[in-house]
C-alpha cells in the first residue's frame, strides 16, 4: 500500500497512517501508553461524538496534528457511546515491547467494534 507523502511524517505518524489506511471507514483508537489516541479527522469526529477535548500538538507533514484521547481503563464506556450512535471503531494495541523497540512500538488492530457486532482478531 502506498500513501502519498508518507516520508514527510514522523515514524510514529507513518505507522498510524498505514494502519488508518487499512481501516479507513472506522474511528481508529491507537494505543499510546495509558491512552487511546485519535488523530486528524478521527480526533475531530470523536471529540464531537464523545464530548471530549480536541487538541493540537506538534506537526506532521507541516500541519498541526489534531488529537483527542481517552484513558485505556475507561475505553469500554466510550466504545458503548459510539456504538449507540452507529459508529464503528478499530482498536489498535501496542503488541511490541516499548523497552526493546527501535523506532515506533509495533502495533496492530486487534478488535473491530461495529453497531452490529464485535470481532476480536487473534494476535
Amino acid at each position: 500500500m502506498t500513501i502519498k507523502g508518507l516520508e514527510k511524517h514522523t515514524p510514529m505518524m507513518q505507522q498510524f497512517l498505514r494502519i488508518k489506511a487499512e481501516n479507513p471507514d472506522v474511528l481508529l483508537f491507537y494505543r499510546m501508553g495509558d491512552f487511546y489516541e485519535l488523530f486528524f479527522d478521527d480526533a475531530k469526529r470523536a471529540s464531537q461524538l464523545l464530548d471530549i477535548s480536541l487538541t493540537k500538538r506538534g506537526s506532521s507533514n507541516g500541519e498541526p496534528i489534531q488529537m483527542a484521547g481517552v484513558p485505556y481503563h475507561a475505553v469500554e464506556g466510550y466504545l458503548a457511546k459510539l456504538v449507540q450512535q452507529g459508529v464503528s471503531v478499530a482498536i489498535c494495541e501496542q503488541i511490541g515491547d516499548p523497552a526493546t523497540s527501535k523506532g515506533p512500538v509495533e502495533r496492530q488492530v486487534v478488535r473491530i467494534i461495529t453497531p452490529g457486532r464485535s470481532v476480536t482478531k487473534p494476535c
